[in-house]
This record gives structure tokens, C-alpha cells and sequence, in this order.
């Protein structure tokens, strides 16, 4: 009986097309050719984020070898293990302006075993005593210094040790890091994302600055993050509402904030190697390199609410900020019991 004319149903799995072949058997050989191109894709996939990671880290270590010193670490004092003390100073220093007041200065104690930090900054404009050196703002010890020594280690070490003498606290070492590095950092991020909390508008053709947000939501790329926490007075017509030292730690926090989050996003992966080659550009330290790779190694994943800020502040009497002594002691106390591995809340002001 000729099976096309029986009359009966076809048997399960035999239905057949018009040329003849098995409907089901094309059906299975296209899930096959779907399944093996997306095979295909996550074998480049990994391989390219293999070889990424591969450079990524090749630069990081080619960066830390360069910026740290070749001291060696003896394991005890190894940031994975020893709570840490570090000054970091941001100077005013870019290509425009060749200069290097410190306009942030933040006292940061590490603790490995909470995988916490906590920050105290002082205001720029800070009335700063130190025997041998006299009396003025503090952002002027640093350059002062530098002048003297022609050594940005050697200037750095010195108001390693006049900070240390200030908060009590020995600090094992210091970074220093311009402003041209904080821009390339913020760009190789691609920008931060802040709320900014007033219009600001300030032009000054010496120096190339020009600073114009408007208050609300934005995102910033590096020139206009660094306009935003440096922001001060305005020349404008109409003028602007000016700030003062405590408003620029308080944006200083949030841009940091800010940052951390963007460097967890994927732009922050991505713009990872950028990153790395920003800071080592722009970056001075007495960090040995194998301490630096530590020190990564150790909070690369820190969550911002582990990192605890604690701006001090004070009186403006022109032209100096007079520190409130009971905020000063309330931060000795954060940097001693954030190295003591006791819990710190950050102070808001």
C-alpha cells in the first residue's frame, strides 16, 4: 500500500515537507547552527575580556612599579593585614597654571580587618601653625616647601610629619595628586553623576577658568567636576551666590561618593587602564610599589558606606578659617578608633 494514498496519519516523527525532507530534523539542525554561534560568541566574549583584563593588568603593575618606590614591605606591615594611615594632597597644579597650593588635604586611616576608611579634610584656607615654618594658610605649606626642596617627596614627607604632629596621629605615608589628574580620572570614568546644589558662574582669563552650572541634577565630565568642587565666588553678571571652604569639602565628599559608585559601573571597567594611566601621570608617593598592589588588592571592593568622611570645620575670619577645636577632637578620635577597627559614623555638618 503506497503510504502517501493510505489514508492513515502519518507516524509521529515522519512528517515530511514538500521536497521530502523531515520538518523536525531542519527544526534541530538550526537550533544546532543558533547554538553553535552563540557558543562562538562567548568563546570571543571571554577571550576578549581575558585579553582586556590581561593589558589591565599588565598597566597597573607597569603604573605601581613606576609611581612606588622598590623598598620592600616586610609581611607584618603589609596593608592586608596592618591598619594604615595616608595624607593625600590635591594640588591646584595643570598645564595652565604651574602652581601647587594644596586645595585638598585629607588625613585617610585604612583598616584591612573592617575594610574601612575614614577621611578627615581640612579647609584650604586652614590658620596652620608649625614650628619652623611660621604662620599662614595651609594650602601655602606645601608649595613653600617644594621650593625649598625641589623634591615633591621630600616636601611631602615634611608635612607627612607636620599633620602627623597636628592630629596625633603618625602618618605612614603621603600621596599627592594634581588637579589635571583628577580631570583625567573623572573623564576616563566617563564623568560623574552629582546634584548640584547652586548656579555657579566665575570666569578668570589668567588661568583659562570658566566655571558656569546651573543648580540640579548633571553629569559632569572632568573639567566641570573639578569646577564644581573648587567653586568659590562669583564675577558674573548677574553674580552668582558664592561658597566657602566647608561647601567645597562637602561637594569634595560628594564627588568621591560619586566616584566610587562610577568606578563599580561598567564605564568605570572599561575606563579602568585610563584610569590607572591618569593617576600615574599625575601622582607623587612614598608608597613601595608592593605595598600600593596591597593596598589595591585589599580595597579595591570598599562600599562608600564604609568610607566615613569627616570634614572639619570652623570660623571664617579673614583670611583664615579658625578650626573649631571640639570638631578637631571629634576627628583625631574618628582616625583613632577607625585604626583601632571600632565602628565610625560619618559627621555631617
Amino acid at each position: 500500500m503506497n503510504p502517501r494514498t493510505s489514508g492513515l496519519p502519518p507516524r509521529e516523527g515522519s512528517q515530511r515537507t514538500a521536497k521530502g525532507r523531515p520538518q523536525n530534523k531542519r527544526k534541530k539542525s538550526k537550533g544546532r547552527k543558533w547554538l553553535r554561534v552563540l557558543l562562538i560568541l562567548v568563546i570571543v566574549a571571554v577571550l576578549a575580556v581575558g585579553a582586556y583584563l590581561g593589558n589591565l593588568y599588565l598597566t597597573l603593575n607597569r603604573v605601581i612599579d613606576d609611581a612606588g618606590t622598590s623598598n620592600t614591605v616586610p609581611a607584618e606591615k603589609s596593608a592586608k593585614v596592618k591598619p594604615l594611615t595616608v595624607l593625600l594632597m590635591g594640588t591646584d597644579y595643570r598645564p595652565e597654571t604651574k602652581t601647587h597650593l594644596t586645595d585638598v588635604i585629607m588625613v585617610v586611616a585604612f583598616n584591612p580587618e573592617t575594610k574601612s576608611a575614614t577621611i578627615v579634610s581640612l579647609p584650604r584656607d586652614t590658620r596652620f601653625k608649625a614650628k619652623g615654618y611660621g604662620t599662614g594658610k595651609i594650602n601655602s605649606f606645601y608649595p613653600n616647601i617644594l621650593a625649598d626642596t625641589k623634591d615633591p617627596i621630600k616636601a611631602g614627607d615634611t608635612m607627612k610629619k607636620l599633620m602627623g604632629d597636628y592630629f596625633d596621629l603618625p602618618i605612614d605615608y603621603v600621596t599627592i595628586l594634581n588637579f589635571q589628574g583628577f580631570r583625567d580620572v573623572v573623564d576616563a570614568l566617563n564623568g560623574v553623576d552629582v546634584n548640584v546644589d547652586m548656579n555657579m558662574c566665575y570666569r578668570d582669563r589668567a588661568d583659562g577658568t570658566d566655571i558656569n552650572l546651573k543648580k540640579g541634577p548633571a553629569h559632569l565630565n572632568g573639567k566641570d567636576a573639578l569646577d564644581y568642587v573648587r567653586y568659590r565666588k562669583s564675577n558674573c553678571k548677574p553674580k552668582t551666590k558664592g561658597s566657602d571652604d566647608f561647601d567645597r569639602n562637602r561637594r569634595q565628599n560628594e564627588v568621591l561618593h560619586a566616584l566610587i559608585d562610577q568606578a563599580k559601573s561598567i564605564n568605570g571597567v572599561m575606563g579602568a587602564a585610563d584610569v590607572i594611566k591618569a593617576v600615574g601621570k599625575n601622582m607623587e608617593t612614598d608608597f613601595e610599589s608592593q605595598q600600593l598592589k596591597d593596598m589595591i588588592a585589599t580595597y579595591w571592593n570598599i562600599s562608600k558606606d564604609n568610607v566615613h568622611f569627616m570634614p572639619v570645620t570652623g570660623e571664617w575670619k579673614s583670611p583664615y578659617v579658625y578650626i573649631n577645636d571640639d570638631q578637631l577632637e571629634k576627628a583625631k578620635k574618628a582616625l583613632q578608633d577607625e585604626m583601632a577597627g571600632k565602628v565610625t559614623q560619618a559627621v555631617t555638618n
